[in-house]
């Protein structure tokens, strides 16, 4: 995977992640990690709890282990590497992050529709 390929990945990564934590959860603080991809740096603000933060900086350790060139989705891989349990935690911020995200993408069309 590229370094440009990744960096997109962690930022989706941290924008669903940092979306779950704050509908669901109390105690967020700030952090600043510093990830290594391919010898070069990435250092990335969170605002989460501790339970998102530990499940954030494990989905960052499986994506930097990943051994895909072209990485696929996690969900159609024919190598997962995430554990059971935690895949299905995982999944579930996902679906959440992503169906918020788009209905405000269609809330903020239709308001601009009316603008």
């Amino acid at each position: 995977m590229t370094f440009e390929k990744y960096e997109i990945e962690i930022q989706t990564l941290k924008r669903f992640y940092e979306l779950y934590c704050n509908d669901k959860h109390l105690n967020q603080k700030s952090y600043t990690i510093n990830l290594i991809y391919k010898e070069k740096s990435v250092e990335l603000n969170l605002h989460l709890c501790e339970e998102c933060k530990e499940a954030i900086s494990y989905s960052f350790e499986r994506l930097n282990n990943c051994p895909h060139e072209i990485k696929p989705r996690c969900r159609i891989c024919p190598n997962p590497c995430y554990e059971k349990k935690r895949w299905k935690n995982i999944a579930k911020i996902m679906k959440y992050s992503a169906i918020k995200l788009s209905l405000s993408k269609i809330k903020s069309k239709i308001f601009n529709l009316f603008d």
